[in-house]
């Protein structure tokens, strides 16, 4: 029987010292908020479905992560999200895009998984999708914090010095940095992989995009095999970092094509697959990978991205380098 695994990032790219603490915390947050749903204390079978959906919606209420609550602005100073939920049994996904005014981008991907007529839908359809199954139609600029407005600022500014957009923020700056140039290609998103004792895998993956994204622009969290992919077979990935980039070289699905064809582990195949994409593109970013055989795999390119796990009732976490921080599940 398959050991339970939850596995999740908080988003990788130019992270500044000022937000460590407020990843880490949120981190941790997510993750003892979901491991109850993945390891009930009553004995019952956990679900990974349940742990992955509780772990995400944790991180998409705090503003320390661009999802729900803390997302990018596009140009026109506006919240668009997107997310993706797949199980690895029978290979089911719910993807939407462009939401607004609305909570929980990967409840509503739940919603839409479990009605099985569509996979993936986006704009006026997903949001009415939203609100007609119990989402609360927020107040306007609900979900526009302080912070995506002055990295939004920050965006224009460059943009008017010639500076090169390509690249933009996906992770928010601190306001006393903002003299600093950006120099990593990468962004920030937010996921959860696991594997409930029936060896069931569920990813799930938000985000808010990258700062002044045109309208309507989509990355590549909501489509499958480069955000996000799930098979019981191969294992399960969630991806973070530049969209276009990762979209590209089709991250998630080619980190299970070397674990598959390869016979590699989730971390070699996390740690090439992310070096090959740099290398090839440009572009920055990372995955968190947990393998058909419940190991774990945790790569970027960026210069930071945050993470955390479970095992042995603590909490392993960490956003950089080999740096690796440790504290009892429960305290």
């Amino acid at each position: 029987m398959p050991r339970p695994v939850l596995l999740i990032h908080g988003g990788a790219g130019d992270i500044p010292d000022s937000r460590i603490a407020g990843k880490f915390k949120g981190i941790k947050e997510a993750l003892r908020c979901a491991w109850g749903s993945l390891v009930p204390a009553s004995g019952t079978k956990g679900s990974a479905l349940e742990a992955v959906e509780a772990a995400v919606r944790s991180m998409e209420l705090d503003e320390n992560f661009n999802a729900g609550y803390g997302s990018c602005l596009n140009t026109d100073g506006q919240v668009e999200m997107e997310a993706s939920l797949m199980e690895g049994r029978q290979l089911r996904a719910g993807c939407v895009t462009l939401l607004r005014d609305v909570m929980h981008p990967i409840t509503v991907a739940r919603r839409l998984m479990e009605k099985q007529r569509h996979t993936f839908i986006g704009g006026e359809a997903a949001q009415e999708l939203a609100l007609s199954t119990g989402s609360e139609r927020l107040p306007a600029n609900a979900l526009v914090t302080e912070g995506a407005r002055f990295t939004l600022q920050q965006f224009k500014e460059q943009l008017a010095q010639g500076k090169d957009p390509f690249f933009a923020r996906t992770e928010l700056a601190a306001e006393q940095e903002q003299t600093k140039t950006k120099t990593d290609p990468s962004g920030e998103t937010v996921g959860a992989v696991a594997m409930d004792q029936d060896g069931q895998i569920v990813v799930g993956t938000s985000t808010g995009g990258i700062t002044g994204k045109w309208p309507g622009r989509i990355g590549d969290t909501p489509i499958l095999g480069s955000g996000t992919y799930a098979d019981n077979a191969r294992g399960g990935v969630s991806t973070t970092g530049h969209g276009e980039t990762i979209m590209r070289y089709n991250l998630a699905q080619r980190i299970l094509a070397a674990i598959e064809h390869k016979g590699m582990s989730a971390q070699a195949a996390a740690e090439q697959e992310c070096r090959e994409m740099t290398k090839r593109i440009g572009g920055t970013g990372g995955a968190i990978v947990v393998g058909h055989a419940g190991d774990l795999g945790i790569s970027f390119t960026s210069q930071r991205m945050a993470w955390g796990y479970i095992q042995d009732d603590t909490i392993f976490y960490g956003i950089e380098g080999q740096v690796v921080h440790q504290e009892p599940l429960l305290t």
